[in-house]
């Protein structure tokens, strides 16, 4: 990995995920993706527990989360991350294809940054996911990038 970051996408569907990743690879809008299948991985990944038990840093510049997971779903992988003060400032996207009305709430009241519903239509969802990846990763500002260039001068 490269200074240029790396995105964790978080999906049980295996075309949802390939889609994607392909679209966010041919759009060229991450260095790396990282691509884990359920809740439980992700929450190794990000603690860095089990077989993630010493990956190297940084943490991801953008998770993409879905909420229907087996074994833990998105919404409590929100809020362990939400919870986290190491952890917290990543942004979390929902990438869901779930548009409950609870299920939004409940995102954005744990501080989700963005809730974007899966369109069905191919060409939609790769729209969506190039949007996704074009603000979060290329003109989303994140606290610490700004920090550190506003002191480099001083």
């Amino acid at each position: 990995m490269n200074n240029l970051g790396h995105i964790l996408l978080v999906d049980d569907d295996d075309n949802d995920l390939e889609l994607t990743r392909r679209t966010l690879v041919q759009n060229k809008l991450a260095n790396e993706i990282v691509v884990l299948h359920d809740g439980e991985e992700a929450l190794n990944y990000l603690f860095r527990r089990g077989q993630f038990n010493g990956r190297p840093s940084p943490d991801p510049m953008l998770v993409l989360l879905d909420i229907k997971m087996p074994k833990v779903d998105g919404i409590e992988v929100l809020v362990a991350v939400k919870k986290d003060p190491l952890l917290r400032e990543i942004p979390v996207v929902m990438l869901t294809s779930s548009r409950e009305g609870p299920d939004v709430e409940q995102c954005y009241r744990h501080r989700a940054n963005a809730y974007v519903v899966k369109p069905v239509d191919f060409a939609q969802f790769a729209d969506a996911v190039r949007t996704i990846g074009k603000f979060w990763g290329v003109l989303n500002e994140r606290p610490g990038k700004k920090a550190q260039a506003s002191t480099a001068g001083h």
